[in-house]
């Protein structure tokens, strides 16, 4: 399990630092107020989290600890947007479309709701 954890958390730590490289570095070659960055690094990570479960999958090709690795470690680092998009799919594939659109209809709206009461908290103190 520690192992698990320790490379968990490396992955994390490139990913995360992966993620703030190549989103300032977007920011800046475009120069706009579009969040360009954020946009390339979640479908960056979406293709990378797409690649690794295929990889893991696939004759084996990847063993458990690498994918821990590269999908949760890295991927979650780099951007949870990849899990949500990944956990779409198995969604749709598993359970058809009532349950993807609940769960892509409820995240984008509570998550959009609790970003906005999260930013209201200030006036209660």
């Amino acid at each position: 399990m520690l192992r698990t954890i320790l490379l968990v958390g490396i992955g994390g730590f490139l990913g995360s630092v992966s993620r703030l490289i190549l989103g300032q570095g977007l920011h800046r070659i475009f120069d706009t107020l579009f969040p360009i960055g954020t946009m390339m690094v979640n479908i960056l990570g979406c293709f990378l989290i797409g690649l690794i479960y295929s990889l893991a999958e696939r004759n084996n090709l990847m063993g458990s600890d690498m994918r821990m690795f590269m999908a949760v470690g890295f991927c979650g680092g780099f951007t949870t947007f990849s899990s949500f998009a990944f956990d779409q799919i198995n969604l749709l594939k598993d359970s058809g479309f009532l349950y993807l659109s609940f769960y892509v209809g409820g995240s984008v709206f509570l998550g959009f709701l609790a970003v906005y009461l999260g930013m209201q908290c200030h006036k209660l103190f």
